[in-house]
């Protein structure tokens, strides 16, 4: 499998590119992820020409505006930062997620500190001047900060998403058809279910109906809703209920003891005593003994590498 094209704060990689001329580095992202993922690294403020070391800057309010200030002065920074973002992001097309440095006033995604002129923290509301110009340029890019990787649920649904859009762009670069969107949310219906069920019965309605509009209209609507939905998160509850689900694909190979184990283990799933890696293993040892057309397009059943580990912690 070719490596997945992601976005990536430099400092993350372990380079020597922070404000102190030290690094962040990301043993999870370079030991872990680096397996499956390309990395595109970029750190916005080297790229924009305040070197390394440099002095450390800070978002400021200035009326409506937010400035990227230096913190100990007054060397604005922004239009550099601006004249710089505007060249890069074009080049950023083809990628399938982006992981941010948190707390930074270029990188961070959410919750940076916003200063008066004074220097004072006047609100915590903030976004990293490339974090809001990537997030408002690619609204379906799947982005997350290196920090909120540590949370189980939000790494699990972040790389999810990563998968999840890869296949989509690929389909995309082979030119969309009815046909293409029709097996692409064939394969991905038990994760949608899964996310939250009313967007996948819109979801599919508008595959359904899709010969009504231009196809290229169709995947416009349906991807928007698409990764929309792929961000919800999905409760116990919700991942049982697919889990039964796909028993029902299995009846015929399924013993009535195969059934009250799997069942057991999936309320056991439920009621938070085991994680999530323990039912779907049963339920996957079952369909290996019985291989169906439909359940082996499901993407649930293996919506990134197994190695990852990442069911292992929901």
């Amino acid at each position: 499998m070719s490596k997945i094209p992601v976005g990536i704060s430099t400092c993350l990689l372990g380079k020597n590119v922070r404000h102190d001329g030290g690094h962040k580095h990301s043993r999870f992202c370079t030991g872990v992820l680096a397996r499956y993922f390309d990395y595109r690294p970029l750190c916005p403020e080297l790229e924009a020409g305040l070197g390394a070391p440099r002095p450390a800057i800070q978002l400021r309010q200035d009326g409506d505006a937010v400035r990227l200030i230096e913190s100990k002065g007054t060397e604005d920074h922004t239009d550099a930062m601006q004249d710089w973002i505007g060249s890069a992001l074009p080049g950023l097309d083809d990628l399938r997620g982006y992981i941010l440095m948190a707390k930074s006033p270029s990188c961070g995604m959410e919750r940076i500190k916003v200063h008066n002129d004074k220097g004072r923290t006047i609100h915590r509301d903030g976004r990293g001047l490339f974090a809001e110009a990537l997030m408002d340029a690619y609204p379906l890019l799947p982005v997350e900060e290196e920090g909120r990787l540590h949370d189980s649920h939000l790494r699990e649904n972040f790389i999810e998403r990563v998968f999840a859009y890869d296949d989509w762009k690929r389909m995309e670069s082979e030119g969309f058809t009815r046909a293409g969107l029709v097996a692409f949310h064939t394969r991905h219906k038990f994760q949608l279910m899964a996310h939250c069920e009313p967007s996948y019965r819109e979801l599919g309605r508008l595959i359904a109906n899709q010969k009504q509009e231009p196809v290229d209209v169709v995947a416009g609507r349906y991807i928007e809703l698409f990764m929309s939905t792929m961000k919800k998160h999905i409760s116990r509850g919700a991942h049982a209920n697919v889990m039964q689900h796909m028993m029902g694909f299995l009846r015929e190979t399924l013993s009535a003891s195969d059934r009250a184990e799997i069942s057991e283990q999936i309320n056991a799933y439920q009621r938070s005593e085991v994680p999530l890696i323990v039912p779907m293993s049963l339920l996957r040892m079952a369909h290996r003994r019985q291989p169906g057309e439909y359940l082996d397009r499901q993407e649930y059943m293996a919506p990134y590498p197994e190695e990852l580990g990442l069911r292992n912690t929901i």
